[in-house]
């Protein structure tokens, strides 16, 4: 495959919050050789605060619509790897812009999992305030699960392994699909 036709890839990295998607999404686009953009992170620039202080002032209503705004410019740029909120899938407009303009990868991960890995993590605005974390995990993944999967064309069970290798599935997923080039050396794991 052409260098140009990964210069016009866009990869988009959906799940449940803590799932790893800024993580992977950032290593991914280095082996790749292209931005990274969070979608949290631009969020943030755009309202001036933490998305956990909006969240508190405006509402999750509020939140969503400017989330939906940087949703829809995001995916629109080609030849880039955006990682999204654990939320952005709650919207139709969202889960459309997505899918039909990027490659969508879910990385999958069970509440337990994410229970572990943000047990100690005070910047969830939907974790906030919970008495049974894990209980409100359950809750979101029932919710959600079914629309990551609507959104994405492919799903990475996350499980526990490391960093470099979910960042070597996602990318022999898209390998064999096509989508970027096979490496032709084997991939070394970033900083």
């Amino acid at each position: 495959m052409p260098e140009s036709a990964v210069a016009r890839a866009a990869i988009s990295l959906i799940g449940m919050p803590g799932s790893g998607k800024s993580t992977v999404g950032r290593h991914v686009a280095k082996h790749l050789g292209l931005p990274f953009i969070d979608s949290d992170q631009v969020i943030e620039r755009r309202i001036g605060c933490s998305i956990r202080d909006y969240f508190e002032t405006q509402g999750e209503a509020a939140f969503r619509n400017v989330e939906q705004a940087v949703i829809d410019e995001v995916t629109q740029l080609g030849g880039h790897v955006v990682a999204t909120g654990g939320g952005a899938v709650l919207r139709e407009a969202n889960r459309g812009a997505l899918h039909s303009r990027t490659t969508v990868v879910y990385l999958r991960s069970t509440p337990e999992d994410l229970a572990r890995r943000l047990r100690h993590d005070n910047h969830r605005p939907l974790l906030q305030g919970s008495t049974d974390p894990l209980h409100r995990l359950r809750a979101l993944y029932q919710e959600r699960d079914p629309l990551y999967r609507r959104t994405a064309h492919f799903v990475i069970e996350t499980g526990r392994p490391s960093v470099h290798t979910l960042v070597n599935m996602v990318l022999m997923q898209l390998e064999l699909a096509g989508l970027v080039p096979v490496a032709t050396e084997p991939r070394a794991p970033h900083p």
